[in-house]
């Protein structure tokens, strides 16, 4: 039986490229107390201490083959460690802001459902009155729109000149400006 404990951190690297279990077991057993102890001391908590060690050393054993490695494998794994505490202590501060700010909404008690519900409304109207424009033009402007192309990519696509594509984007914005000026007004009052 091999002896893998007298074996150097890059030897054992080599091996786990391989896919040796032997090898990962025995870097696991050599850095898990080490790697424990360093995270333990950010954390403070046993169980958040051994997801962030387990995490660690699942991605060792899973991007075995991917990985990079440089020399010094304990660097690599205490860097890795504390990216997974940074990782760790962000997500604690994204949970507690997301806490506070639900307890905020239930003691200011106020509701986003009818600003939603608002939003929804305009939105309707807005791709009604886009509906109802000739043709051409609304097709022009959804490309503009929706799709994001450039005049020169939807005149090509369409077979018109730029110009064309220019004029009938103009046509529908003014069309649009002009029936929904007051539905724009209303639901600013009603804000």
């Amino acid at each position: 039986m091999v002896a893998y404990g007298a074996y150097t951190d890059q030897e054992l690297l080599g091996l786990l490229r391989k896919g040796d279990q032997a090898a990962f077991t025995e870097i696991y057993d050599r850095y898990k107390l080490l790697l424990h102890r360093y995270a333990y001391r950010w954390l403070q908590d046993k169980e958040v201490v051994k997801d962030v060690i387990q995490e660690l050393f699942t991605v060792l054993w899973t991007r075995r083959e991917a990985l990079v490695y440089n020399e010094n494998l304990s660097g690599y794994l205490y860097i890795s460690v504390r990216n997974g505490i940074l990782r760790k202590i962000s997500q604690d501060k994204r949970f507690a802001a997301y806490a506070e700010s639900l307890a905020d909404y239930a003691d200011n008690g106020e509701s986003i459902t009818d600003y939603r519900l608002r939003e929804n409304q305009l939105r309707k109207i807005i791709e009604k009155e886009i509906a109802a424009l000739p043709a051409k033009m609304r097709e022009v402007f959804e490309l503009s729109r929706n799709s994001y192309l450039s005049h020169m990519e939807i005149a090509e696509r369409l077979g018109l000149s730029e110009h064309t594509v220019r004029t009938h984007i103009k046509k529908a914005l003014k069309i649009l400006r002009s029936r929904l000026g007051f539905y724009l007004v209303i639901c600013f009052l009603m804000s």
